[in-house]
């Protein structure tokens, strides 16, 4: 068994002459949630196509579970997708669509049925079981899609946007059930929103134009930004500024009002040392200590940049 669920090996596709993937690799370990992250024509959508064999690449390879996915018969019941717009028969009942899907699988119709009725239940859509598509609104047909794409026991999942056009509470219904299938499977998540993909996911590719321009793990890259984010329970008095300035490894501190304060950390500092992460450490432990004796209280606390600040970066979305 290989240690990675999914190898993407130098994967290109042209589109007459624009290049939507350009030597893109990347791997994603298992048991994992992985998002997939870029502006619009970053070449998302593309590379999940691939990864689901909808299309061929020019060159490269996607490999799933260690199969070549121009193979995919070997991955039938292993493999589910999830694509940005599922469409689904507009006048046969639900229930019936889903359960056609399982009995393709090999499934009895009672073993299909239940699994269908259950995995409804989860999406929220149990009480709609009977009804048609052309009833749903576009928020059930989206958790429609998302029930088609958990359906068995697929060891990898796609999800293309899979909580587009939802509502809040809706979004955190499949944010849950995200992390719940991570105990026995990899989820590879495409997503516009970064604060719910540095949430859920614990490592990103970020795509643009075609080419891979970040990969990590979401601690890494968030982390990278070197400054503290901070709310305190009272703004800073001018010798408390003064005393948490003077360690070597802040180098200033932003006020941004109502007690809001972003310390950046002296870089030349963290590079001084042998560690980076073990010098960030010792800088915020004693940060947080200096906060304590001066009874300053912490009511919000991040290290490192959002997600969102960095994709703009890399992105260059994002000014510096």
């Amino acid at each position: 068994m290989t240690e990675h669920a999914v190898g993407i090996h130098k994967l290109c596709r042209n589109f007459g002459q624009i290049k939507a993937l350009d030597n893109v690799s990347f791997t994603v370990k298992r048991q994992s949630i992985f998002g997939l992250l870029g502006p619009n024509g970053a070449g998302k959508t593309t590379l999940f196509s691939i990864a689901a064999n909808f299309i061929h690449a020019d060159s490269g390879q996607v490999e799933i579970l260690g199969v070549d996915v121009q193979q995919i018969a070997q991955l039938q019941g292993r493999l589910s997708i999830l694509p940005q717009d599922a469409l689904f028969q507009r006048n046969v009942p639900i229930l019936e669509q889903l359960v056609f899907f399982r009995l393709l699988d090999g499934r009895t119709r009672s073993e299909a049925v239940g699994e269908v009725k259950k995995t409804l239940e989860m999406v929220g859509l149990g009480e709609f079981m009977n009804r048609r598509v052309h009833s749903l609104s576009h928020g059930m047909i989206k958790r429609l899609g998302v029930a088609q794409a958990f359906l068995g026991n697929p060891e990898v999942i796609l999800l293309d946007e899979p909580t587009s056009g939802l509502d809040p509470a809706n979004a955190r219904q499949i944010r849950d059930l995200i992390r719940e299938l991570q105990s026995r499977a990899t989820i590879l998540i495409s997503s516009h929103n970064l604060a719910e993909i540095q949430e859920l996911c614990d490592h990103v590719a970020i795509l643009d134009q075609g080419k891979l321009v970040a990969a990590g793990s979401v601690a890494e890259i968030t982390r990278a930004g070197r400054k503290i984010d901070v709310r305190l329970s009272r703004p800073l008095l001018y010798h408390e500024i003064t005393r948490l300035s003077a360690p070597q490894g802040i180098r200033h501190i932003t006020d941004s009002g109502a007690g809001r304060y972003t310390f950046h950390i002296n870089v030349s500092a963290l590079e001084a040392g042998e560690n980076e992460a073990e010098a960030m450490d010792q800088i915020i432990r004693q940060f947080l200590r200096d906060l304590l004796d001066m009874d300053l209280i912490p009511r919000e606390f991040r290290e490192g940049t959002s997600l969102e600040e960095h994709f703009l970066k890399v992105t260059g979305k994002g000014g510096d």
